[in-house]
Formats: C-alpha cells, sequence, structure tokens
C-alpha cells in the first residue's frame, strides 16, 4: 500500500512512497491487458461478437481499475480481427494514455457521464483546413474523460486514415488533445 510520509520543511508537498509490489502491480496491467485482448481476439474469431460475450465478468472490473470500458475494448478487438488494425502496440498505448488520464486527472474515479452520439461534430465539418478535425478532437477528449458512447470509437476506420494523412499516430493525437485542453487552435 502506498504510504505518505511527513512534509519536510522545504517541501510543501508530501512525499509518496510506493512499495516494490505495488509498482509492478501497476507495471503488470499492460501484461494482463494484452492477455486479456488476446483472449478476446479468440473469441471473437470463434465466432462471439457481442462485447458481453468476449469479456467475462473478471475482465469487466480489470478493464474498470484502469479506466477502460469492454464496449471501447471490443471496437479495437473487432477491427484488428476485421482489418489488422490498429496494432496491438497502438491499442496499448492508446489505452495507457487513457490510463494516465484516468489516474492523474480522474483521480481513478470514472465519469458519470456518456456523450450523446448526436452531441458530436459531423465529420464533414472542418477546423482550419481540415475536415473530420473538430469530429476526432471531441472523440479524443470523450475518451480521455472515459465518456465515449458504445456507437463511436477513437481510432476507428475514419480515424486512422484521417491521422495517418495528418502525420500523427492516434496516440500521440490523444496525448497533444490532452496537453492542449480546451484549445482547439493549439491543437
Amino acid at each position: 500500500m502506498a504510504t505518505i510520509e511527513n512534509q519536510s520543511s522545504t517541501n510543501s508537498m508530501p512525499e509518496i512512497k510506493i512499495s516494490p509490489q505495488e509498482v509492478d502491480k501497476l507495471r503488470d496491467w499492460k501484461t494482463e491487458f494484452q492477455q486479456l485482448f488476446d483472449s478476446a481476439v479468440t473469441r471473437y474469431q470463434s465466432g462471439l461478437r457481442e462485447a458481453s460475450q468476449i469479456f467475462e465478468e473478471k475482465d469487466v472490473e480489470f478493464l474498470a481499475s484502469i479506466g477502460a470500458s469492454p464496449s471501447e475494448i471490443y471496437d479495437f478487438v473487432e477491427d484488428w480481427s476485421e482489418v489488422g488494425e490498429p496494432s496491438l502496440e497502438t491499442i496499448l498505448a492508446i489505452t495507457s494514455i487513457r490510463y494516465d488520464y484516468f489516474v492523474e486527472e480522474q483521480q481513478r474515479m470514472s465519469s458519470e457521464l456518456v456523450q450523446a452520439p448526436e452531441t458530436f461534430p459531423l465529420g464533414t465539418l472542418a477546423l482550419g483546413d481540415f475536415r473530420w478535425l473538430p469530429r476526432i478532437i471531441a472523440k479524443a477528449r470523450a475518451k480521455l474523460k472515459g465518456e465515449l458512447p458504445s456507437e463511436i470509437m477513437y481510432s476507428c476506420g475514419t480515424d486512422r486514415p484521417f491521422l495517418k494523412k495528418v502525420g500523427i499516430a492516434p496516440e500521440d493525437f490523444l496525448k497533444t488533445v490532452w496537453e492542449s485542453g480546451p484549445n482547439d487552435q493549439a491543437i
């Protein structure tokens, strides 16, 4: 368990000490995620086509512990199984950024909100000369907060070509959106 040491006179922030076992557990979520993903792909490829069919209760609990939902990971499983992308490396990088946001910004508290699909900008809208940019920014913000509806996927089959065209990886775009806060022009 993490412990908080007394504040020193030179530092106003308390020092947080994490045991080596806790550090290992934090690192292990990626290994557990990869195993979960591989198992979900196997189930999907065997003909199961619903998130509720490919994720067991323990999987759902694990995903919640890292700030992820079965529907968003199902979308990755489906796309990877059907078209071979995004890669597991990209999926893990996106999930890692969501995890970091979940821990750092949300203090491991999941949002109670799910954005309505109709609130996302249409894909035909542009920001600057970039059609699709307003939509993918909104999707990235919702992804970071864990507020994507099950009908909408971040890094979907339309997002990936757009990001490739503008020369940025999905995980780097997600990180840029986080760092830019509400400033669309900075993005």
